[in-house]
Order: structure tokens, then sequence, then C-alpha cells
């Protein structure tokens, strides 16, 4: 172990800084670019990863965060919320650039990010860690060095604030929850709704007085350890918990509008949008005439879409790997997979395809799975290529890949 004297000069895929001593690549959280740091090395002959000690020089874009669990507790949650917001989205370019370029192999300039519209209270959805220990509950998130452990969350400056609410309502309403609860998460639905999920445990003899407790929840489900979720109660109408959906609503929209002009250029008549959700693009192309077959894992998503979809356009409820091949043929393809990026079998299924493709719109959570399936993908150029920043104050971005067959 030792300190060095470190000039910060980017920022990696995770949020840490990163600078370059002695033929060492040197990985540093919580630095900014231009930071000159001292700082304490772990680490092997080539990477080593950084602590501060001190900050020698600060950088220009270096400011101070607004949430102070970001430095107290060290929270994990967000990464730079020590970085000016322009600084930002210049790394998240350089994040995406270096995804495509060096484990895609395709040389590319660094894309626009589009900014989010709302750089605070934008979240819509917050997952905490639960821990029932001897001294009561804790529930918040986990500090970045720290994956195991947990901090009280007293507030969380990018979440709207009416999820931070339920969540203080259900940690003064604890004692009667699961005593094995692990995970819990509140999201607010577009019509104000709230949606709750608590995991964990075998037993839950008081999920309904807990649900009583605290009238905020729209609809409270629970998935018990080795079992399916299953829904508690609801006020009014059933709520459908979908698989995933957007948390910065502003942001996603003017992705999804993105993702659909880029389709539309192509005037296809039929389209095939895997991992569709509930239907974000899918719905909205259908209602164009086009012929929309939409695949999404998500039974309870797949049936929500289905209900929307006009005559000519159908919802499938399975893997995408398992049933594009009985979609194709189709004018223009959808990828929106998870940050694992596509299966296996897609790449090939898209190069043996490539005759009676247009068009491949891959919206990517991941800016090192796209690099990777891109790789797979040879037979595709790249046609288009933006970023738009679905999380202000974290390294993650939403990047959209239009990919077009290379002439024979």
């Amino acid at each position: 172990m030792s300190s060095v004297q470190v000039v910060i000069d980017s920022i990696a895929a995770g949020g840490d800084g990163v600078g370059r001593t002695g033929g060492m690549v040197v990985f540093v959280p919580r630095s900014t670019p231009g930071d000159l740091v001292t700082a304490k090395l772990v680490g092997k002959k080539r990477f080593a990863r950084g602590t501060i000690l001190h900050i020698d020089t600060s950088s220009v874009d270096r400011i101070d965060p607004r949430c102070p669990h970001y430095m107290i507790d060290r929270c994990g949650g967000c990464q730079l919320q020590h970085v000016a917001y322009p600084a930002q989205l210049k790394a998240k370019a350089t994040i995406i650039r270096d995804g495509v370029t060096r484990i895609g192999k395709r040389a590319i300039d660094e894309p626009s990010v589009e900014p989010s519209p709302s750089r605070w209270g934008y979240r819509s959805k917050l997952t905490l860690a639960l821990r029932h220990l001897p001294g009561g509950w804790v529930m918040g998130l986990h500090p970045y060095d720290d994956p195991a452990g947990v901090f009280q969350l007293a507030d969380c400056p990018i979440t709207d604030d009416r999820v931070v609410a339920i969540w203080r309502a259900i940690f003064s309403n604890a004692t009667l929850l699961p005593p094995d609860a692990s995970r819990g998460s509140v999201r607010i639905s577009d019509d104000g709704a709230a949606t709750v999920m608590i995991e964990g445990g075998q037993d839950w003899a008081d999920g309904n007085r807990f649900f009583d407790a605290v009238p905020a929840i729209g609809s409270l489900w629970w998935k018990p350890a080795n079992r399916a979720r299953e829904m508690i109660a609801n006020r009014g109408e059933t709520v459908a918990l979908a698989s995933f959906a957007q948390v910065n609503r502003s942001m996603a929209a003017a992705l999804h509008e993105y993702v659909r002009e880029r389709v539309r250029r192509h005037s296809p008549r039929t389209v095939i949008d895997g991992y569709a959700g509930t239907g974000a693009t899918a719905i909205p192309l259908a209602a164009d005439g086009i012929s929309v077959t939409a695949i999404e894992l998500d039974e309870h998503a797949a049936e929500s879409l289905a209900a929307h979809l006009p005559p000519g356009s159908c919802s499938w409820v399975g893997r995408v790997e398992e049933l594009l091949p009985s979609a194709l043929p189709a004018d223009v393809i959808l990828l929106n997979p998870p940050r694992t990026g596509l299966a296996d079998a897609v790449p090939t299924q898209l190069e043996s395809a490539r005759s009676t493709v247009r068009a491949v719109i891959y919206v990517s959570c991941n800016p090192a799975t796209l690099g990777r399936d891109l790789s797979r993908m040879p037979g595709y150029r790249i046609e288009s290529l933006r970023g738009f920043d679905m999380f202000p104050q974290t390294a993650h971005v939403e990047t959209v890949c239009e990919l077009v067959p290379e002439a024979a």
C-alpha cells in the first residue's frame, strides 16, 4: 500500500476518476477530471484503486454535492454529484465512445448526450435495502466502498419527494413488515398512484395492517423468498406491476420519441419490438398503421401491452432469443435489453436476417455490453449514435444506436 500524487484525466464507466502514474492506471472514486490528488493506492502492477487523501488542486469542474449522504455515508447511489453537470455529460459521451471503440471495435467520435430536463427529483422509483437489526430497522443504500453495508437514508435529492415521503412512512411502520424482509421499492406512476413492493420473508401476517397504516400506498405487493410475487392489497382498480419502466419520465419521453423518429425514417411496414415492456414504442408505432410484433418476457407487461394494440399487431410473451426467429422477417427491429445486453443467439439471428432488415435500433443502458454486441454484428454499420442522460448525478447513461446492413 502506498500513496502517490496523480492527475485525474477522465471518468470510467463505473464513475471513478482515472489517472496514470508510473505506468499504472489508477481508479479514484469521487475525483473529477482536472483534479490533482494525493491518493492511497491498493493494486497490482498495471491497475490500482485509490482513495483520496487530499485534493491538492481542485478541478474547475468540481462542485459541492447537494446530498449529505454522498460524503458523510459515502452513498453509492450516485457517483457524480461532485462533478458540474456539463462535465457529467462530457464524461458520459466519453464512456459511450470507449465502450463502442474499445470493446465494439468501431471507430466513432464522441456522441452527443441529451441533457435531462430535470437533474434533481427525477426518480419516480427508489429501491432500498432493508435490514432488521437488534436495534431496529435500517432502510437505505449501500456505501460505494462497502456493498454489504447499509446506512439509514434520510433523504434522496434525485428522487421524487412523494416517493421519499412514502419511504419515511414505511420506516415509521416497519414493525409491521416481514421480519426477514431484505429489500423494498416505491414507485409513483404517471397518475400519482404509488406501488410498493416488499421482498423477502416467508410469512407476512401483518400485510393488510401495514397497508392500512400507510394510506399513500395505492398497491402493495410482496415477493416472498423463493416464491412468486403476489398482491397484498390495493386501493381502487388493480395496479399491474410492470417488469420495467424508466424512472426519469421526461427524459424517457424524449428518448422514446427519438427512437420512434429513427424507426419512421425507414418507412417500415413491419417492426419487431424486442424487450417491449408495456409498449412505450410499440403502441405509438402500431397506431401509425405499422404491423408491430412486440416481445416481452414479463407476462403482466405483455398483457397490458396487448390490450392497447390495434388489429394487425400482436404481443408475444417469451424470450427474445427464442421468439425472434418466428417473428422475422421485419423491416425494422427494436432492441432494448437489460444491462446484460443481448443473449448470445440474438446477434447471430440478426446477422442472418440482414437481407430483409432495413435497420436495427438498439437502446442500451450499458455501453460495455453495447460494444460487445456490436462486435458480434460485423454485418451492420452504425448509422447514428446518441446518448440520453436518464440518470443525472450517476455514471449511468442510455444510448440509442441505429444500425443498418452493410452493402453487399
